[in-house]
Order: C-alpha cells, then sequence, then structure tokens
C-alpha cells in the first residue's frame, strides 16, 4: 500500500460529519482531522502560514516568487452523514479492495483535500517553490452552507487578496456523461446555479378530525403544492451549456452525433432537446422547484391548524431570487398560503474561458489525454460562490475520473474512489502547481533559494 494511499484512508476513516445542529457535531474528530493533518504533512505545516478559519476551517498560505497573481485550491474536511442504504464496506472504515477505496467523503470531498495536500508535500521535499503565492482554503461546514468560506473570504479580502483563480470541488472526469459517448468528458463548472429555501404555510382552526372543513390547512397547501409543480419558470440555456455541448458533440456515435451538432448550433433546439431528455438534462436550462419537506398535525384524528411546506430552489443563470419567489406567488395565487424565504443564494456569475481555464485544460489534457475539456453549469453548490466576491475567475473541477455509478453515489451509500484514479488526481494537482505562469509571463515555476 503506498504512503498516498495509507495517508488518504487515515483521515477518511476521522467522522467529520457536520450538521446544521452544532450540538450534534463530533467536535474531537475535527480536532482529530487537524491533528492527522500535522502528522502526515509536516513540511506542509512548517513552510506555509497558517490561519485557522471559524471553528474548524483551514486556509493555509505558501508564499510564491510573486504575490501578484495568487491561486486559491479548495476543498472541505466535512461529510454528510451516513443514512439508508447498504454499503459494501463501512462507510468511515476506508477499506481498500479490488484497487477501490470505498468510505464516506472518497468523492466528496476528502480525497480532493488530501491530492492537494500530498502534491504540496512532494513539491516542497524537492525545493520547490511556485511563481505565485498559493492559497490553500479547506473549509469545515461545506455540507451545510456555513460560515467557513465566507470568514475566508472575509479574510483574503482584508488582507487585500485578488486571486488570478479559484478552484473548488465541483465537475470530474466524468464518464457515461452523455448518450452515445463512451470518451470522458472532463467538465469545469465555470458557474453554479443559486439556491433559495422558501417555507409555504397555512394557517385555519383545526379541531376534530370527524367534521373536516372544506380546503383545511393541509388541503390548501396540497393545492398550492400542485400548482407550483405544474408551473415551470422559462427555459433558458446558458452559453457554457452551448459551449459544453459544442465540444462534446463531435465524440458522439451517429446518428446521435448529427442531433447534437445540430443542436448545439441552435440554441432553441438545444432547449428544446434538454426539456424533452429527463429531468437532469432539464434542470440545466431552468430553475427547479422542490418540495423536501412538509409538517401537518401531530395526530391522524386532528384537523391540522396549521400546515407547513420546505421548498428548495435551484436558481438558473439569468433568473434571480427575486424572479423566483414571484413565481411562485403568481402560480399559487392564493393569500392564505403565506410566502417566508428561509434563505436566499443568487447564481453565480460565469467565469470567464481565458487563460486561466486554458491553464486547467492544459493540465487535464497532459493527465486524461483521451478525455475532452469542457465548460457546464455546476446544479449543485460549493463553497467556491462565496469566492466570486473577491475573483472574476472561480471554476469547479475535481480531477479524478468517475463513473456514472460513483456519481449516483455522492450523498448516497457505497461511495468510493479507484485508487490509480485518486493516485493521478494527485500528479494532475502537482503539474499544475509546477505550471503555474510567472506573472509577467514565461511558464514555470523555480526552485527553493
Amino acid at each position: 500500500m503506498s504512503t498516498a494511499v495509507s495517508t488518504l484512508q487515515a483521515l477518511l476513516r476521522i467522522p467529520t460529519v457536520s450538521t446544521r445542529n452544532p450540538d450534534d457535531w463530533d467536535h474531537a474528530a475535527f480536532e482529530a482531522f487537524h491533528a492527522a493533518l500535522r502528522e502526515h504533512f509536516p513540511l506542509l505545516h512548517a513552510h506555509l502560514e497558517l490561519t485557522r478559519i471559524g471553528d474548524y476551517g483551514l486556509l493555509f498560505r505558501w508564499p510564491g516568487e510573486s504575490a501578484e497573481r495568487p491561486v486559491v485550491l479548495m476543498a472541505h474536511i466535512d461529510v454528510v452523514p451516513v443514512e439508508g442504504g447498504e454499503w459494501t464496506h463501512p462507510p468511515f472504515g476506508a477499506v481498500v479492495e479490488g484497487g477501490v477505496i470505498w468510505g464516506r467523503g472518497t468523492l466528496d470531498d476528502k480525497s480532493s483535500l488530501v491530492a492537494i495536500c500530498l502534491a504540496v508535500e512532494d513539491l516542497l521535499a524537492g525545493g520547490f517553490r511556485p511563481a505565485q503565492d498559493v492559497w490553500l482554503s479547506f473549509g469545515c461546514n461545506e455540507e451545510v452552507a456555513g460560515d467557513a468560506a465566507p470568514l475566508a473570504v472575509a479574510h483574503l479580502r482584508d488582507r487585500g487578496v485578488e486571486p488570478w483563480f479559484v478552484l473548488d470541488e465541483g465537475g470530474a472526469v466524468a464518464y457515461d456523461a452523455f448518450p452515445g459517448v463512451t470518451e470522458p468528458i472532463a467538465v469545469i463548472g465555470v458557474t453554479e446555479k443559486g439556491i433559495t429555501s422558501l417555507e409555504l404555510r397555512v394557517e385555519g382552526r383545526g379541531g376534530h378530525a370527524s367534521t373536516p372543513a372544506k380546503l383545511g390547512p393541509t388541503a390548501r397547501l396540497a393545492r398550492a403544492i400542485t400548482r407550483l409543480d405544474r408551473s415551470a419558470m422559462r427555459a433558458s440555456i446558458p452559453q457554457a451549456t452551448v459551449e459544453l455541448f459544442r465540444r462534446a458533440a463531435p465524440l458522439a456515435k451517429q446518428p446521435m452525433r448529427s442531433a447534437l451538432m445540430t443542436a448545439a448550433r441552435f440554441r432553441p433546439l438545444l432547449t428544446r432537446l434538454l426539456l424533452a431528455a429527463g429531468p437532469e438534462s432539464a434542470a440545466m436550462v431552468r430553475s427547479t422547484f422542490a418540495v423536501t419537506t412538509l409538517t401537518g398535525s401531530p395526530s391522524l384524528n386532528v384537523v391540522a391548524a396549521s400546515a407547513t411546506a420546505g421548498v428548495n430552489i435551484r436558481i438558473m443563470i439569468g433568473d434571480t431570487v427575486e424572479s423566483v419567489v414571484a413565481h411562485v406567488r403568481k402560480v399559487i395565487a392564493d393569500d392564505q398560503v403565506r410566502i417566508r424565504i428561509l434563505d436566499a443564494g443568487e447564481p453565480s456569475p460565469a467565469s470567464p474561458i481565458d487563460d486561466a481555464f486554458d491553464l486547467l485544460e492544459a493540465t487535464t489534457a497532459k493527465h486524461f489525454p483521451e478525455a475532452v475539456t469542457a465548460p457546464y453549469v455546476m446544479m449543485a453548490a460549493t463553497d467556491a460562490r462565496h469566492f466570486t466576491a473577491i475573483c472574476r475567475r472561480v471554476y469547479r473541477f475535481t480531477p479524478f475520473a468517475m463513473t456514472k455509478k460513483q456519481r449516483e453515489a455522492i450523498h448516497s451509500y457505497d461511495e468510493h474512489l479507484r485508487v490509480d484514479a485518486f493516485l493521478k488526481g494527485v500528479d494532475w494537482y502537482r503539474s499544475l502547481l509546477e505550471s503555474l505562469p510567472f506573472p509577467g509571463g514565461g511558464a514555470g515555476a523555480s526552485p527553493r533559494a
């Protein structure tokens, strides 16, 4: 077993589960994770400046030859709880079997964190110094939309740090990404949908279930939910999605290739195709509404005096919090359904496809020559969205090969990663750091003096 793999195993076995209730946290686990980082990455801790962010977030600064165009590499320490599903191996066992490592955090997102640290540790051992400052931002509550990332951004802003680019988790070298395409597509998120959560509430008299009134709280709420479910927002397709299809279409087999290439040239046609292809594809072109929680009467023989529903909204590029809330209000069309915004987040601005994206693409082509690199709109939320406040170029990419089955295991059971994919990811981060250009021009970096 290689040292790199055993290091990953050690950190996967620490159950750094984050929850929305701070009282449920295993604080000792997060402290143990910090201790394990110090043990396995002594050079990183000896040569990089460390600032603790919030409760358990970490922010490292690796001084480079220049501080003009710093780069931020991100990952997060926390993982989601283990709930449901039959795991092939214990979720925190980090078992390696048949060239695969199993466990919570292998894909989301400890493997990225460990790969970054391994790359930095190896380069430090060789006396390497990057061309420009490199910051490592490791959040501790990404899975619960916590404060670690905003606090890291505030710290960097206070120090006058304006990154050239930021790289967080997100896309991957994705297999089975398109119908008819066998080659992998390395998708790099250049933006992400916004997230907003609403509460719908209806209140009434309540009473005994033997004498229910017409259109009581639960029935009125059900009507509101049905109206919302039947009334989708307008569809539109962002430029990143058009570019994704333009780059992916030539890889498809006929007749799918001709269909995709034609669609990529005509935005309305591509929009219609995605809407017809199913919910996953439709989510690429419109804001989505998911009713995720419901509460009503505490007893079967009691009419609810209050009924509530939680609605999770993923806001498409081009829409806003204001416009989606207005849509909800309009389609429900019932003043007795009170709408309360629990939290609000706008879509992230699109990052440019320029020299920073080109560097990510070139690094990917070096290690994954079989893959085509393409931008895309990320459906889920990452800590990266907070960094758009201080940086125009915020990208989301995890340099691991992943099948569709693996991607479906994220936040589910049997999360796993191939060992060779993990080691290739370490090499990818090392190459990226070695390839950072000097701010005045010219590629590469220099050894430590």
